[in-house]
């Protein structure tokens, strides 16, 4: 039976991950993208989703022992914001680019032929499923010590007093990677007096407006810009 062949060698995700599979068949799973599995047309194929499922779980209850280890003086208002910003699709998805994800991905031809390998949700879903897989394969500490260690870029920010989402970076790669152009940022106004003022900025793409902003500073108005235009980039 051919489940599929992963299209780049998992040796240097493994040792990234500091994680060797004992069942293979597990990992391979991880990858298999539902357009995959459905051009197949074969019941003994799984694709990714059931891991996904479990993977959202294992991911959540590590984050949360992970803030709680980490920082003992946090409020719990605090935690669970920081917890919904590391699994959100922009952490999951920031983590899942790192890991070079895509190039792991079995995906159909439809998915092929329209870039899947970059598309954040798809990313996203896989990173998912390769931690469920990594804990029905070695346990719960095993995918904790995985989670840490992939997520400690993300930890550390938190642990430094800085923003987890750093969205004017993130649209810049997805940018320049999908249109080779660069996002341009231009102040439209600003109002109130010189000790409170409120800025409003808009972001460009080939010359088209992708988002607005505002914000008590440029680089915050900048930030939430550029938030509104990658999520309509990714519509």
């Amino acid at each position: 039976m051919d489940k599929g062949k992963l299209p780049k060698k998992p040796d240097n995700l493994t040792a990234i991950l500091n994680y060797s599979f004992k069942n293979q068949e597990l990992l391979s799973e991880a990858f298999r993208h539902p357009s995959y599995v459905y051009e197949k047309d074969d019941p003994g194929v799984s694709d990714n989703q059931r891991l996904e499922f479990l993977g959202d779980a294992v991911i959540n209850l590590a984050i949360s022992h992970l803030l709680m280890e980490s920082f003992p003086e946090m409020k719990e208002g605090d935690l669970s914001k920081y917890r919904a910003s590391l699994v959100s699709e922009s952490g999951l998805h920031f983590i899942a680019r790192e890991l070079e994800l895509g190039d792991y991905l079995l995906l159909g031809k439809g998915e092929e032929r329209t870039n899947g390998r970059k598309k954040p949700s798809i990313l996203t879903d896989a990173l998912e499923a390769l931690i469920g897989a990594i804990y029905l394969d070695g346990g719960f500490t095993d995918a904790l010590r995985v989670i840490e260690g992939i997520f400690s870029p993300l930890l550390n920010r938190i642990g430094l007093g800085g923003s987890i989402n750093d969205f004017k970076t993130e649209l810049q790669e997805y940018s320049q990677e999908d249109f080779q152009s660069t996002p341009e940022y231009r102040l439209e106004k600003e109002t109130g007096p010189d000790h409170n003022k409120t800025f409003y900025v808009a972001v460009y793409l080939k010359g088209n407006v992708l988002g607005r902003g505002e914000g008590k500073s440029k680089k915050e108005a900048e930030q939430r810009a550029a938030k509104e235009a990658l999520a309509c980039l990714r519509k």
